[in-house]
């Protein structure tokens, strides 16, 4: 397969929680290290806290320890983790969480950003939706060009459309090549693996971005929606 094209485009990936970069566009963030991109991840919450019977900091640094390693796997250059409480961003006033992404956005100054779908069933992600349309707010000489949400499986697909946003692709990255890279940053996280026909199982996985591939003609794809796009 072709290689990607080089860009020297500057990318932040911003998500609510450590896994949510790869299941949602872990294929995608290869293909721009290829292509010579320089990637950032922010990541705003632990992702453990909210769950019974963990084991409070230890598993806290667990799941930041398997962000970096899964960084490493994918060659992102710069990873930024938080420790908002996990499940909780509502409860968090949201102008404290905007500052947060709005400090990382003047210090990588993007052009392409990518984030959760306002539509999600999971609140952190709606929350880091918001984040990110109030701090890249399209002003005088804001960097940010480009914003694609993607999906989350098992947060996307579970929520009712009638109450929400549907999440209806209409941007497609070709993952073909990069599709192994992905899954095996997802190998990090086996802990957030699940057993088929979980949809966050490496099988629902790989059916998805075959799925996403075969709609569009190639071999595996990530799906995204185009929140914003500015030619200048």
């Amino acid at each position: 397969m072709t290689p990607p094209q080089k860009t020297g485009r500057r990318v932040a990936v911003v998500v609510a929680h450590p896994d949510d970069e790869v299941l949602g566009c872990g294929g995608t963030i290869r293909r721009h290290i290829l292509a010579g991109d320089e990637v950032w991840v922010v990541i705003l919450a632990d992702g453990e806290t909210s769950r019974e019977g963990t084991s409070g900091d230890k598993a806290v640094v667990e799941r930041e320890t398997a962000a970096q390693a899964a960084a490493n796997i994918l060659g992102v250059q710069h990873l930024a983790v938080h420790r908002f409480a996990d499940n909780r961003l509502d409860a968090e006033p949201l102008l404290d969480i905007i500052r947060v992404v709005e400090q990382h956005i003047r210090e990588i100054s993007p052009d392409t950003v990518y984030t959760h779908h306002a539509g999600d069933l999971n609140i952190d992600h709606r929350r880091t939706h918001e984040a990110i349309l109030t701090a890249c707010r399209p002003q005088l000489s804001h960097p940010v060009t480009r914003m694609l949400a993607f999906e989350t499986p098992s947060s996307t697909e579970w929520q009712q459309p009638s109450g929400a946003l549907s999440f209806s692709p209409n941007w497609f990255v070709d993952i073909s090549s990069t599709l192994e890279n992905k899954m095996l940053a997802l190998k990090a996280y086996s802990r957030e693996m699940r057993p088929w026909p979980h949809p966050r199982s490496y099988q629902g996985i790989q059916h998805l971005a075959r799925w996403r591939g075969a709609t569009i003609g190639c071999d595996a794809a990530e799906a995204f929606m185009l929140v914003r796009e500015i030619r200048r």
